[in-house]
């Protein structure tokens, strides 16, 4: 198979700083665009980054997307103290207009988004982050990318040497993978199901763990 060239977001957050040290890691990768608000302070022969300040303001024909395999879209945030309004903006409006910008550019590429355990498909649920998320996952998948995955992980270890860890994660880094085994993954497990995905492609659209787990091996 031949090395891939990617597009990743939230290289400034614990989940896409953990894929992106994968991917920069991993022979399958040849090159990765970042996209962020800021530089994710790292430096490697793969790594190009495009700063963007608002991601709703990317021109739907931004020929820097020009020539890459698959978006991995990484970036994300807590629905804590958000209404629905100000979440489905962030979440559905900003990822969607992402997705089309790419998919102008690369008819024939595929798209890995980073959901969440328990989303709700039917967008109809009482959780409001999970019925956002799910309508998000509905609509990239009408979009008409050569493949479209919906990871939804559970407790995630960061990589080695990952900066972007929140403090009241770290304790817990350790407890849950001796513990609860089957609720927890590595952050190199998802970097890697997201290249095979890619590459190998996979019989369902919706990646639980067990699946991002099988996938990454």
């Amino acid at each position: 198979m031949s090395p891939i060239k990617i597009i990743l977001t939230g290289a400034t957050g614990m989940v896409g700083e953990g894929v992106l040290m994968e991917c920069l890691e991993n022979p399958n990768v040849s090159e990765i665009l970042s996209v962020s608000r800021k530089p994710s302070g790292k430096k490697h022969a793969k790594l190009k980054e495009y700063i963007v300040s608002d991601f709703l303001q990317i021109d739907l024909n931004d020929e820097n997307f020009k020539g890459y395999d698959a978006v991995f879209f990484c970036a994300g945030i807590s629905s804590v103290g958000m209404n629905e309004e100000d979440y489905t903006k962030i979440t559905y409006d900003t990822t969607l207009h992402f997705a089309k910008a790419a998919l102008n550019q690369n008819p024939n590429m595929v798209f890995n988004y980073v959901s969440g355990v328990y989303t709700d498909k039917t967008e109809s649920g009482k959780i409001m982050w999970a019925r956002v998320k799910g309508r998000t996952e509905n609509a990239l998948k009408k979009l008409g990318f050569r493949g479209e995955y919906n990871f939804r992980p559970g407790f995630m270890k960061p990589v080695e040497g990952q900066k972007n860890v929140k403090w009241f994660f770290k304790p817990l880094i350790w407890f849950f993978p001796i513990f609860l085994p089957s609720k927890s993954l590595s952050l190199h497990d998802v970097g890697r199901a997201m290249i095979h995905a890619v590459q190998k492609g996979y019989p369902t659209s919706v990646l639980e763990i067990k699946d991002i787990k099988n996938l990454a091996i």
